[in-house]
């Protein structure tokens, strides 16, 4: 009886830079001996996976789209030839799948299938701002993009700086990077003096930063410019 094929759950960069400096080289392996794909981005999917295995054949490769316009009922076959004993890789435009990533449905759908998933390492600019921050690594929360609209935006911010003083918990977000300096100083003005913040921009890049200080030494230092870079923001309220 023929085996079932694996879900591989496939990390890329967080940027462009070389994919063995931050991947291991059995993500390279994986990518060598698979040739069905499911990824966000098509181009830039086929980019990294010359990138990582320049002697990979394009035309061999299989790609199915997965971004915002999908349908559910679309991706409803796409692990099929799992059935065949192939394997299928889920392949994140930035760092691990289905992290601030549309993927969970994918992942969701293997174990509708009884189809076995594989995670592999990489990185995640979540975990990794996480890890830099100085906060609580063992409560903290990822709440994605915060609404747009100014009012309710500001209102969201300070649930957050609530919810992290009654719960002693760090509370994680992201911004579209081109709104990033407008996020930074919207934190700078509702959030309390001694409220903690860190920015962590540009994880694993040559021009990476990183940094935490309450709201009160955050106003009186020179401002890191953010614009159009990918970058994480965490507070916590300690009293």
């Amino acid at each position: 009886m023929m085996n079932t094929g694996k879900l591989y759950l496939i990390p890329t960069t967080l940027g462009d830079n070389d994919p063995l400096e931050v991947l291991p080289i059995s993500v390279k392996q994986i990518i060598e001996n698979t040739t069905h794909f499911i990824v966000e981005n098509e181009k830039s999917a086929r980019r990294f996976i010359k990138k990582i295995v320049p002697e990979k054949q394009q035309g061999e490769l299989i790609i199915y789209l997965l971004d915002k316009r999908t349908q559910e009922i679309d991706t409803q076959n796409y692990l099929d030839v799992c059935k065949n004993g192939l394997n299928v890789g889920l392949l994140s435009e930035a760092g691990v799948p289905a992290i601030a990533d549309p993927g969970a449905t994918i992942v969701d759908l293997a174990h509708e299938k009884n189809i076995r998933v594989v995670p592999l390492v990489g990185p995640s600019s979540i975990l990794m701002a996480m890890m830099s921050s100085g906060f609580n690594g063992q409560n903290f929360a990822f709440n994605g993009y915060l609404p747009i609209d100014s009012k309710e935006r500001k209102t969201a911010i300070k649930n957050l700086e609530r919810l992290s003083k009654e719960k002693k918990q760090s509370q994680i977000f992201i911004e579209t990077p081109y709104r990033n300096d407008k996020m930074f100083v919207d934190l700078l003005q509702i959030l309390s003096p001694t409220t903690k913040l860190c920015i962590a921009a540009d994880i694993t890049l040559a021009d990476e930063y990183i940094r935490t200080l309450e709201i009160k030494s955050w106003k009186k230092t020179a401002k890191p410019k953010l614009h159009k870079r990918p970058a994480i923001f965490i507070i916590h309220k300690f009293y």
